[in-house]
């Protein structure tokens, strides 16, 4: 049998998450649907990274076996898109190995958060974090680099998140893309529930001059979610790449 994986993108703004859950719509459960039209059966997926509610995706990564031998990556491409939902796009698709996994063979994960510091404009609300106060970017590069590395990131995890507190953030940077609109980039091979909108919401601090850049090394040797600063907003998150 013949095994495909998927690069597609979604705007996460009407979906409760990629996890297929019972009575609530998810991306995962649009795409297991879609799958299902498609060959009289239901076929389970595997995904490179489960986002959360009104969390968008450029590149996300998924897996599945094709009970139709004959079928190409072209064929299960345009045969998806034309029965997934609007705001779920499939970007290519690419036959793999039986045993591959996209969450297990996933070398990097990148996501971008965007933050838009002028008035908000409507019709932006469900992609970017309207801020409309002023962010000092530069200590927020300073402040980003004691989070580079591994390390415990306990105090940026959602708090009842059982894994391994233990992580590794390639790199983060932080673009100011246009006057007002600031990119956060953050790399690494894989993350605690929320923890980018955490680490988000504790560099917005350090940019608004409430905490010093060194206040960051600081709640991260706590471990405790408690020391850090509030969780940013879902819908300024992207997860943009998974490289393999």
């Amino acid at each position: 049998m013949k095994r495909f994986a998927i690069e597609f993108s979604y705007d996460g703004t009407n979906f409760f998450g990629y996890q297929g859950q019972p009575n609530v719509r998810t991306v995962q459960g649009e795409l297991e649907n879609a799958l299902e039209k498609i060959f009289k059966e239901r076929i389970y997926t595997q995904v490179a990274g489960r986002t959360d509610a009104g969390v968008h995706a450029n590149g996300q990564v998924a897996a599945f076996n094709c009970p139709i031998e004959r079928l190409t990556a072209r064929d299960i491409k345009n045969a998806l898109n034309a029965n997934l939902p609007r705001d779920i796009y499939v970007k290519k698709a690419w036959e793999v190995d039986k045993n591959f996994n996209p969450r297990f063979k996933a070398k990097k994960r990148i996501y971008h958060y965007l933050i838009k510091t002028d008035e908000r404009n409507i019709f932006l609300r469900n992609f970017v974090w309207h801020f409309k106060y002023e962010l000092n970017i530069e200590k927020m590069r300073i402040a980003a680099r004691f989070l580079e590395g591994e390390h415990d990131f306990s105090s940026f995890k959602k708090g009842n998140d059982r894994k391994n507190p233990i992580r590794t953030i390639f790199r983060i940077r932080i673009i100011r893309l246009r006057t007002n609109l600031i990119l956060i980039r953050v790399e690494g091979i894989s993350f605690l529930r929320s923890m980018v909108r955490n680490i988000v919401g504790s560099l917005v601090k350090v940019g608004l001059g409430q905490w010093p850049p060194e206040k960051i090394k600081e709640v991260l040797e706590l471990r405790s979610r408690q020391e850090a600063a509030g969780t940013a907003p879902p819908h300024g998150l992207y997860l943009y790449k998974v490289i393999f």
